[in-house]
């Protein structure tokens, strides 16, 4: 068993998602906008911790609920010492309408 932490990396749309909500939940309430990102915070090293933990969506996928707010976390265990977030996905959303994003692959260029 590794000792080491492994590195969470968003994709750039689940990190827009991340933004959107938070910023739904500050313009009604800026407390309850700090405690989705608690709760966002506390998953992300749960997942961290221990990246099997989460329910098995489809294939290599994973999600993870955030505690007292509709929203769902899902992501990729791609090694030891890498998880990928695919989405930060409200629950009431089609489920699955971020399976086709794609990591950019180190080195390449478009």
């Amino acid at each position: 068993m590794s000792s080491t932490v492994p590195t969470v990396v968003f994709h750039h749309l689940a990190a827009r998602e991340y933004r959107q909500a938070r910023a739904w939940y500050c313009r009604r309430s800026p407390a309850t906008a700090e405690r989705f990102r608690d709760a966002v915070d506390r998953a992300v090293r749960q997942i961290a911790e221990a990246p099997l933990q989460g329910t098995i969506f489809r294939g290599p996928f994973r999600w993870k609920r955030m505690p007292r707010f509709p929203y769902l976390l899902f992501y990729e265990a791609v090694e030891p010492d890498l998880i990928r977030v695919y989405a930060v996905a409200h629950g009431r959303r089609r489920l699955g309408y971020w399976l086709r994003r794609k990591f950019p692959i180190p080195g390449e260029t478009n």
